[in-house]
């Protein structure tokens, strides 16, 4: 499948979510590619009239609203949200999901977790049996990287994991997060026990968050390559 037909899918899932996005809403807006789409989507609708205000998870996808004039605010403005709309690199079993790729999964999971509902969209090339795949992103504090990494290490070696901690760079220079974090790509492989995991990253000093979000989307939209759509439910 080509790079226009992929983009093609992704399109066809940020259409579909509009139809989740009511009059007055308060929106959580994600970060990536699929993201992109919505709101290239959403900001016609908004032209058109729907009312809606986003709070946009990345400072990337937060220019691109204002760009194409959907009202934003921020978290501390408007703490409640009724709906976020993500995309993900990997969807597994239960809408467990790994994200991270674009860099702004703290924020993505603060919205998320702020949010009554959260809706994924994807296209099918990010269902997976069991996730991992995809270089697991740990944020991590600057401060201590080396003895964080260890201990990262250390954590996963206690669940059998093991493999690269390759820290995130962008044109040759190490890629700071909008939070002023490093990233460390974690290549652990398959992702057996990914609530276990979870709770052993986040129990390390260093780390900020990780890209495994667990129980935390409701529903996905998927579009597949047949042309059709799935909407999958917890």
């Amino acid at each position: 499948m080509g790079i226009a037909d992929v983009r093609q899918l992704k399109i066809a899932a940020a259409e579909k979510a509009l139809d989740f996005v009511t009059q007055g809403m308060r929106l959580g807006i994600g970060t990536g590619s699929t993201a992109e789409e919505f709101i290239r989507l959403l900001s016609a609708r908004v032209a058109q009239g729907l009312a809606v205000t986003g709070v946009p998870t990345s400072e990337r996808s937060a220019v691109l609203c204002r760009e194409l004039g959907v009202p934003v605010t921020t978290l501390d403005e408007m703490p409640g949200l009724d709906l976020t709309i993500d995309g993900a690199d990997e969807i597994g079993p239960e809408l467990s999901l790994m994200k991270g790729g674009g860099g702004a999964l703290l924020r993505e999971k603060i919205v998320a977790a702020a949010s009554k509902e959260m809706l994924v969209i994807a296209d099918q090339s990010k269902l997976v049996e069991t996730l991992g795949a995809f270089p697991l992103p740990v944020e991590v504090n600057i401060f201590g990287l080396a003895a964080t990494r260890q201990a990262i290490k250390k954590a996963a070696a206690g669940l059998g994991l093991a493999g690269e901690l390759r820290l995130r760079t962008k044109d040759g220079t190490p890629f700071v997060t909008d939070g002023g974090h490093l990233i460390l790509d974690a290549s652990f492989g398959r992702i057996l026990a990914p609530e276990e995991l979870s709770d052993s990253l986040l129990a390390i000093p260093g780390v900020v968050e990780h890209g495994l979000f667990l129980q935390l989307a409701s529903r996905a939209i998927i579009a597949c390559g047949d042309g059709s759509i799935k909407v999958v439910d917890v």
